[in-house]
């Protein structure tokens, strides 16, 4: 297993749910969702094997090695199979916050979207704070997705911004919706 020297911790679990430094065997499985959900997430277009691969060895590698790296990115697991991915994203080592990244295998988002993205957050939530001592973690979310307000908002997070006709999709300007949760410990300051 990598392992990120940003981090003590490498795995972080909540019963059945795991997260662990972005595995190599997963890129593929990644790639799919990637592509079957691009409609809200920032690639502008379907992503090749080729493209994959280049941004494990290029990109992904790097981090692992690196105190400071822009992202942290996991492997979620259940149950020891992977079923999601995503992470620590736009690291503002500085101001200490980062964005929230995820996706999950687009199979289970019709019966287990708030299951998993419940799951992740508490896991993602231990390294932001507990581990990494952020201030601030949030979301930028492109407005094609509400359902996944509730779930942010039942995790304590709030809405902090809503930036209006930020993006461009299907023809339309569509709002960025911009959830925030700020570290319990940092409020005694």
């Amino acid at each position: 297993m990598n392992s990120y020297k940003a981090l003590h911790n490498q795995k972080h679990t909540n019963g059945n749910f795991v997260i662990i430094p972005v595995r190599y065997q997963d890129r593929m499985d990644i790639l799919k969702w990637r592509n079957e959900q691009i409609y809200h997430l920032r690639q502008h277009k379907p992503l090749t094997k080729k493209d994959q691969d280049n941004y494990f060895n290029t990109v992904v590698n790097k981090l692992f090695d690196t105190l400071q790296p822009s992202q942290l990115l996991f492997s979620y697991m259940e149950n020891d199979i992977c079923v999601g991915y995503g992470g620590l994203v736009h690291i503002n080592w500085i101001d200490k916050n980062a964005e929230i990244s995820f996706i999950m295998d687009t199979e289970l988002e019709k019966s287990y979207f708030a299951k998993h993205w419940s799951n992740f957050l508490e896991l993602l939530e231990k390294v932001a704070f507990q581990e990494l001592n952020f201030h601030k973690i949030f979301t930028y979310a492109f407005d094609l997705r509400p359902h996944l307000y509730p779930i942010l908002e039942s995790k304590g997070f709030s809405r902090e911004a809503t930036l209006k006709e930020h993006c461009f999709f299907n023809g339309k300007y569509k709002d960025v919706i911009i959830h925030r949760k700020l570290n319990s410990r940092d409020r005694s300051l």
